[in-house]
Formats: C-alpha cells, sequence, structure tokens
C-alpha cells in the first residue's frame, strides 16, 4: 500500500511539473511574439538577419548533399522494387519527400547546428551577466535576443525544406533519367503535374510548426540557465532532446489531422 502511495505521489508530481512546464513554456512564447513589430528596430531586424544567415544560409551546401543523397537513394529503392515505372516513381519520390521526411531532415538539421547553439550562446550570456547588463542599457531581452532567433531559426527552417525538397526531387529526376535515358524535362513535366496544392500546403505548415517548436524551446532552455555553468550543457542536452520529441509529435499530429481532408 505505501509503494502504490509513493508510485501515485511520483506520478502525480511528474504530471503536476509537466504541466507547470508547459504553462511556462507557452507564456514564454506569447510574451515574445507579442513584440514582433520590435522587428522595425535596425539593431532587432539586423540580428534576424545575421540568424537567418548563420542557420539558413551558411546550411545551404550541408542541406544540398543530403538532398541529393536522398534523392538519388529513394529512386534506386524504388526502382529496384517496381521497376521502370516512371509515374509511379515520381508519385513515390513527391510524397516521401514532401509529404513525408523533407521537413523533419531540415529541421533536425538546424537541431543539430542551430538550436543546440542558441541555449548554449543564451545560457553563458546569463552566467556572463551579459543579460543584467543589457537590461542596465534599457534593452529589453526578449525583443533583442529571443524575437530575433525564434522568427529567423522558423524563416531558416521554411526556406531550407523547399530547398532540400527542390534538391532531393531535382537528383531523383536525374538519376531516373539517367538510368532509363528518358528525356529530363518530360519526366520533370510529369512531377510537376503529380505535385498537388495540399502537399506544398502541409509541407509549409509543418516546416513553420516545426521553426516555431525548436526555435522557442532553444530560446526557452537558455534562459532557463541561472546561476552555474554546469547548467549550460543540461540546456544544451535538453534542447535537443525535446526538439526531437515535439518534431515527431508535431509530424504525427499535422499528418493525422490532414489525412481527414
Amino acid at each position: 500500500m505505501r509503494l502504490f502511495l509513493k508510485t501515485a505521489q511520483s506520478i502525480g508530481k511528474s504530471i503536476t511539473n509537466s504541466f507547470a512546464y508547459l504553462v511556462h513554456f507557452f507564456t514564454f512564447f506569447l510574451v515574445t511574439i507579442i513584440r514582433l513589430p520590435a522587428l522595425r528596430v535596425g539593431p532587432v531586424r539586423s540580428l534576424l538577419y545575421r540568424q537567418i544567415y548563420f542557420t539558413g544560409i551558411e546550411a545551404f551546401s550541408k542541406i544540398a548533399l543530403i538532398g541529393a543523397f536522398i534523392g538519388v537513394l529513394i529512386v534506386w529503392q524504388v526502382k529496384s522494387i517496381v521497376g521502370s515505372d516512371a509515374v509511379l516513381t515520381g508519385k513515390l519520390l513527391i510524397g516521401t519527400v514532401v509529404n513525408g521526411i523533407g521537413p523533419l531532415l531540415a529541421a533536425f538539421l538546424v537541431v543539430i547546428r542551430s538550436s543546440a547553439a542558441v541555449a548554449s550562446e543564451l545560457g553563458s550570456m546569463t552566467i556572463n551577466k551579459e543579460m543584467e547588463s543589457i537590461h542596465i542599457m534599457g534593452i529589453e531581452p526578449l525583443e533583442y535576443l529571443i524575437l530575433p532567433r525564434i522568427v529567423g531559426i522558423t524563416i531558416s527552417v521554411v526556406m531550407l525544406t523547399f530547398y532540400l525538397q527542390i534538391v532531393s526531387i531535382g537528383s531523383g529526376i536525374l538519376m531516373f533519367s539517367f538510368m532509363l535515358d528518358v528525356s529530363f524535362l518530360k519526366y520533370l513535366k510529369s512531377i510537376i503535374s503529380v505535385l498537388s496544392m495540399k502537399a506544398i500546403v502541409i509541407s509549409f505548415i509543418k516546416s513553420f510548426f516545426f521553426g516555431v517548436a525548436i526555435s522557442t524551446i532553444a530560446c526557452y532552455q537558455g534562459m532557463m540557465v541561472k546561476s552555474s555553468i554546469r547548467e549550460i550543457p543540461r540546456a544544451t542536452v535538453a534542447t535537443v532532446m525535446q526538439s526531437v520529441f515535439v518534431l515527431f509529435f508535431l509530424e504525427g499530429l499535422i499528418t493525422l489531422s490532414f489525412s481527414q481532408l
């Protein structure tokens, strides 16, 4: 009986802590987002551009390599299973890259490259008293440090998602054309005819919410660092783990939501 009570108390405490965390997290996000007009301020807008450059533009080469490899691999595997069916290969390529792994892979790359770095950077700024200095100068950290990072990472995830999809589809078409000696432009037209507006919209929605989620998690965890440098690695690990969980959760939620339409 005592063991049952302890287990129940432990579960209840975990649920309470999780609920409190979610309330605090969403409050942090809402308080930041309502400050969107601050992006009109020159220094804040400059930080936004820098974040887009660091998270998005600098990752173009890596995304191109990953996208090319994915496109070639998908076409190779599909051909080995279904043969030289150009239409079916195109449908599977579109379905896999646009509706499936494209947004997830782009978001994962941003988590690895940028989210952990953002959490570590914000944590270091707190430990080194830079946050206090910004307050003393009369600058609001949510406007100057958090807002441009959330918006910049979100824009970057959307941008990288579509770039990865274009490269993957292009490399897949090129691979299929090379293997079967099919006209590249002719096969490209057939692929475009398969691509639907619904698939593009779903891909955009996924990448947008992925970007919002992982950027907010990174900033929130970085701001939760308070007094010890040992908290920075914990914040970094928490950022990666929570981002991965949320990405899979959102992937399933959005996919199920639109599967009924």
